[in-house]
């Protein structure tokens, strides 16, 4: 039986979601606010977070940063905040889907039965080896990079295109593909968001002293040059 951690401080909603999972054969634990999850998280990790994302204290955003710093467990988001640059965020940080509230309780249930089947896909996948582009080393079994001589602190998404971009070093690859192969298939924003993730690992690369350097495609998008 997999476990779900819920993590919503409004109780309605809350009682709906445990409602659902629960009778989908889910066992389910209901926290109302960050530090009551934290500290069970003491005692070990569950299968998936369920968490909101407007919440008192530590809101949604940095309690998946929390939860990223202990272990790659699923997270799914649902919020009121609907908006482009909400969603983009909330999987950047390391979340695996976002639904917006008002939501159905049936499509919720579907989603966390695919996100649940794509976890389990990964973890029975064999860890890759390093991957080497000058002085980038990309761990993608270990999830860390080098760049230059220190690690890069990186967010999921920043790691995952990284390591997309390292294993095709020397081949450029559009915007759309890089959308498709890092964010899903499903993914509903438009491709800026991919513009955001390199601006950032530009930056950190460059304050670690690394040689290697993301390239600009004009008009079709980005590479790492050999």
């Amino acid at each position: 039986m997999k476990r779900i951690y819920v993590v919503d401080d409004d109780a309605n909603i809350a009682k709906i979601i445990n409602k659902y999972l629960d009778r989908e054969g889910f066992s389910v634990s209901v926290f109302y606010d960050a530090g009551s999850l934290l500290t069970a998280l003491e005692h070990g990790l569950p299968d998936m977070f369920i968490l909101d994302i407007m919440m008192p204290g530590m809101d949604g955003f940095e309690l998946c940063k929390e939860i990223r710093r202990r272990g790659d467990v699923p997270v799914i988001f649902v919020s009121a905040r609907g908006e482009e640059v909400d969603r983009v965020l909330g999987l950047e940080l390391g979340g695996d889907d976002y639904l917006t509230k008002p939501f159905s309780p049936r499509e919720l249930v579907a989603r966390v039965r695919t996100v649940l089947r794509r976890a389990g896909i990964a973890r029975t996948v064999v860890e890759e080896q390093e991957v080497r582009v000058g002085d980038l080393v990309v761990y993608p079994g270990r999830r860390e990079a080098v760049a230059g001589t220190e690690s890069l602190e990186l967010t999921v998404k920043e790691l995952d295109l990284l390591l997309l971009l390292a294993k095709n070093a020397g081949q450029a690859l559009s915007r759309e593909q890089i959308l498709d192969r890092v964010w899903g298939y499903d993914y509903v924003g438009d491709n800026r968001a991919v513009d955001d993730v390199v601006k950032r690992l530009r930056r950190k690369m460059k304050n670690n002293g690394a040689r290697i350097r993301i390239s600009t495609v004009w008009g079709y998008g980005y590479k790492i040059n050999v």
